[in-house]
């Protein structure tokens, strides 16, 4: 399994529209960060986990030609918005791009993109999506890969995590994460963990949270993402345990064997 990050920021990105902070003005490239997104592939399958409106720079930027399913962890718009540039991989193979998530996601999906859910397009060239409802903690199969929805609390909304059979946990936009799912993803290989900031938010992770939870989890290598520009990469990553670091846009991780490294 390879992992590549597609975007590490928040939902504002980094620089954010009209700031003059320290990181914003960065020349550091690692503090260049799009909406958040991870890329998951092998030889059989090509998965991409949620769709932001960065989608079509960080596909060209990842040099993404195939797409074979999309997850979504939820359909807050720095999640969800990118989905329309998915047309391009349906018009490729012809076929309807699987998208899978909660309930309460296939329902806004059908309300934002309804000209990309129906049976037969209005217009040539239009997405087309083939929408599946998953339950919390009820694995499901995609294109041969085991994948176990997490629920986690994101301020007053539960959103999906998601567990890639036993060796990748991807944990993002949460203030929670229950003990349950601690249980569940316990030494696994790659965790990927939300950490916006050492400031206290009612919805997300702390860097000082993340870093607990990081501990309970105990994976060979945790990632941090979804940080914002209160958050400079060099400092940050100076001050973290061993076994934990902070992800960055186009950083790619290779699993085997149940042994993680680094190959970009």
């Amino acid at each position: 399994m390879r992992v590549t990050f597609l975007g590490t920021g928040t939902s504002q990105g980094i620089p954010q529209i009209g700031c003059d902070c320290a990181v914003c003005r960065s020349d550091n490239p690692r503090n260049k960060r799009l909406r958040p997104s991870v890329y998951l592939e092998d030889d059989s399958y090509h998965l991409l986990v949620d769709a932001t409106p960065d989608f079509r720079t960080q596909a060209l930027r990842a040099n993404l030609r195939r797409v074979d399913a999309v997850l979504m962890t939820h359909t807050h718009a720095d999640h969800v918005l990118g989905l329309d540039e998915l047309r391009v991989y349906c018009n490729r193979t012809g076929k309807k791009m699987p998208v899978y998530g909660s309930a309460h996601s296939v329902e806004t999906i059908q309300r934002l993109f309804p000209y990309a859910c129906t049976e037969t397009p209005e217009w040539p060239g239009l997405p087309r999506f083939e929408l599946h409802t998953v339950q919390a903690n009820q694995p499901f199969e995609v294109s041969g890969v085991t994948v176990r929805p997490l629920s986690l609390h994101h301020g007053r909304m539960v959103v999906f995590g998601f567990l890639f059979g036993q060796d990748f946990a991807y944990v993002t936009d949460c203030k929670v994460v229950p003990a349950e799912v601690i249980e569940t993803i316990r030494g696994v290989p790659l965790l990927v963990l939300d950490a916006l900031r050492y400031r206290e938010h009612p919805a997300h992770l702390t860097i000082e949270e993340a870093c607990g939870v990081a501990q309970q989890v105990g994976a060979k290598l945790t990632l941090f993402t979804h940080l914002c520009h209160e958050v400079d990469h060099e400092a940050v990553e100076k001050g973290l345990p061993p076994g934990v670091r902070v992800a960055y846009d186009e950083m790619r991780i290779e699993g085997v064997n149940g042994e993680v490294r680094q190959i970009a």
